[in-house]
């Protein structure tokens, strides 16, 4: 087979001059055209790259606080299950009971009222019994006042006692009033009663402070009231002592614990 056989050279022109050779910067410069840049790319090109920040870590922090509050937690738990058991403890081993108290007697001497003051005098008994086996009680000097209507119609105190174990004691004292002013609406209030009814309705109220010694041990003093309610006093009418219905008495013992101005 025959070889075919390329020009060397370009093929010339009609006139007999080369033909110019094709211009491969310009073909090259329209195949690469450029256009200036509008606002968009501009202002784009010179504003820096946005990189969002990271989310800031917490979770050191919050852990630090779940184990702080697992913690508290767990130590007042153990604090609650320990005074229980304690508690427990002591009651199985003392069996502690409140002290009673109990009116026995109350004779009225004096009761004279007239427009502005009032002068009274009251025998009182109270019967003080302490039920327990190991425990004692100091009692501090006892302030007694008697009210009618919540009107205060007489003062007394009772000196201060200690109460053995399985001890019962016998208070007797003298409650009075001595030519005490009261206001308008007091002498009115006592007058209608006295006017309407034969009797007088009566509460008694000690106020004292106590330790309590158990074994060898003693407490500090806290504060307690007793309160003895349901009592009918019958004004005498001479010089003859009258005496009030106790029969019905209920006396309650309750704690009064005093935080800064407050006694509750």
């Amino acid at each position: 087979m025959a070889d075919r056989v390329y020009p060397a050279a370009k093929p010339a022109a009609p006139n007999g001059t080369a033909a110019p050779a094709p211009a491969p910067a310009a073909a090259a410069a329209g195949a690469n055209q450029t256009f200036p840049a509008n606002k968009a790319q501009l202002y784009n090109a010179a504003r820096p790259t946005y990189r969002p920040m990271p989310p800031p870590r917490r979770k050191h922090r919050r852990s630090c606080c779940c184990c702080c509050c697992l913690f508290i937690t767990f130590f007042i738990i153990t604090i609650v299950l320990l005074a229980a058991i304690a508690g427990a403890i002591f009651w199985v081993l003392y069996r502690p009971q409140r002290p009673s108290f109990s009116v026995s007697t109350l004779q009225v001497s004096q009761f004279n009222l007239t427009s502005t003051k009032l002068a009274s005098k009251f025998n009182l008994t109270v019967v003080a019994r302490n039920p327990n086996k190991k425990i004692s009680f100091f009692y501090d000097p006892i302030n007694i006042s008697f009210n009618s209507n919540d009107v205060d119609i007489g003062d007394g105190s009772l000196p201060a006692f200690m109460h053995d174990r399985k001890n019962t004691t016998t208070l007797k004292t003298v409650v009075s009033s001595s030519g005490k002013n009261l206001d308008d609406s007091a002498i009115s209030n006592l007058k209608s009663k006295l006017k309407n009814k034969s009797s007088l309705p009566l509460e008694i109220k000690l106020d004292t402070k106590v330790k309590v010694k158990v074994g060898s041990l003693k407490t500090k003093k806290v504060g307690i009231r007793v309160k003895c309610s349901g009592i009918k006093i019958t004004v005498p009418s001479g010089k003859t002592p009258t005496k009030a219905t106790t029969s019905n008495v209920k006396c309650k013992v309750d704690l009064r614990i005093k935080i800064w101005k407050w006694t509750f």
